[in-house]
């Protein structure tokens, strides 16, 4: 696949994983853990993903500053200044600014994917041709674009994309204009949406020229495009490290979706399927793992499981785990947690995390 010297990608890699707690924790969150056991941790798969359309020297990860060794360790190719390290999480709105400052030193018409860090593409070939439309539709048009995901089914842990009449034809793709992005809908909005038929999954992957992504940001985020404009001169410098961290400490913290694509009036979907999963949730993780006749999913060498049926189980191989009478639990022991939970109750993680450690300490999350 041609690599032009104006493709860039992002990769954002900042997040905590708290809904795969206990197995993702803040010192080692699951971007950084080979979590569906195939040789390769989730940011190196999308780094390499991501090689085959971009130069090596193209593609920056975004990551908070405490994830700075392990990005080195995992993606030993990228130099110092391909890592932009924040200070603080501000959602992917800051994120996105402080990256399009960066490469705007480097090529004004750069060509640029931002994309999580975790998710799964299982039909590699597919995606990549996905994105190459995209980035040929972004270098010849005004437009800001995001891949859509054909809904299975009527999931409450994604944002919906309705598209409607009018479109772009590249490289024999049509590329839809996007009528409105909702938000996690409740069970009802969700059914609703899949029986209308014109709503799609927000992958929370874009695509855009760096022109494009910037005159949206002076229009309809120009108070945080202002604090990073300030920047100008102190990239790849030894000042930027200072002024990054001020401008972190002042900035909202506010997603690309709400502070822009909600409100853009250029906006664009390309419909996929690529076999791609967020992995947000354990049950994500439990669809894309293998099962036994029982319909469980387990990771351990040493698991006795009986009476039991669609249990996701992930305990150390060191460990000895019998488990009896049990439908459709999580059951995860990582290093000084033990967790088990039903999995129609997996929204409650997060809040059982806040619960640790305000009652046992930080070292339990």
């Amino acid at each position: 696949m041609t690599k032009s010297k104006h493709n860039f990608c992002v990769i954002m890699a900042g997040g905590i994983g708290a809904r795969f707690w206990p197995m993702s924790r803040t010192t080692h969150p699951k971007q950084f853990i080979d979590i569906l056991g195939t040789g390769e941790t989730l940011i190196q798969q999308t780094y390499n993903r991501f090689r085959k359309v971009c130069p090596k020297e193209n593609i920056y990860v975004v990551t908070n500053e405490i994830y700075k060794t392990l990005v080195r360790k995992q993606i030993p190719e990228l130099v110092r200044n391909q890592i932009l390290l924040e200070p603080f999480r501000r959602n992917t709105a800051p994120c996105i600014a402080y990256a399009n400052y960066r490469i705007l030193q480097r090529d004004p018409d750069a060509r640029i994917v931002v994309a999580p860090s975790d998710h799964i593409i299982l039909k590699e070939d597919e995606f990549l041709d996905n994105i190459k439309t995209a980035l040929k539709s972004a270098g010849e048009n005004d437009c800001l674009l995001t891949l859509g995901i054909r809904p299975s089914r009527p999931d409450t842990g994604y944002g919906y994309i309705q598209y409607e009449d009018g479109s772009m034809i590249i490289n024999e793709k049509q590329i839809l204009k996007v009528r409105t992005f909702t938000e996690k809908p409740n069970l009802e909005l969700a059914i609703t949406f899949l029986k209308c038929g014109d709503f799609l999954w927000n992958s929370g992957i874009f695509i855009w020229s760096l022109k494009s992504i910037m005159k949206a940001f002076e229009e309809y985020l120009p108070e945080v495009d202002i604090l990073f404009k300030n920047g100008i001169g102190k990239y790849g410098t030894k000042e930027e490290k200072e002024f990054i961290t001020e401008t972190y400490s002042i900035c909202k913290s506010i997603s690309i979706d709400y502070g822009v694509m909600e409100k853009a009036t250029n906006v664009y979907v390309l419909a996929g399927d690529f076999g791609w999963s967020d992995l947000g949730t354990w049950g994500s993780l439990y669809e894309n793992r293998q099962k036994d006749k029982d319909g469980n999913s387990i990771i351990g060498k040493n698991v006795l499981i009986y009476d039991s049926s669609d249990c996701i189980v992930n305990m150390p191989n060191d460990k000895v785990a019998v488990l009896q009478g049990l439908s459709d639990y999580i059951v995860v022991e990582s290093e000084n947690v033990l967790l088990i939970c039903r999995k129609t109750d997996e929204q409650l993680i997060r809040q059982f995390v806040n619960d640790v450690r305000l009652e046992k300490g930080e070292r339990f999350v």
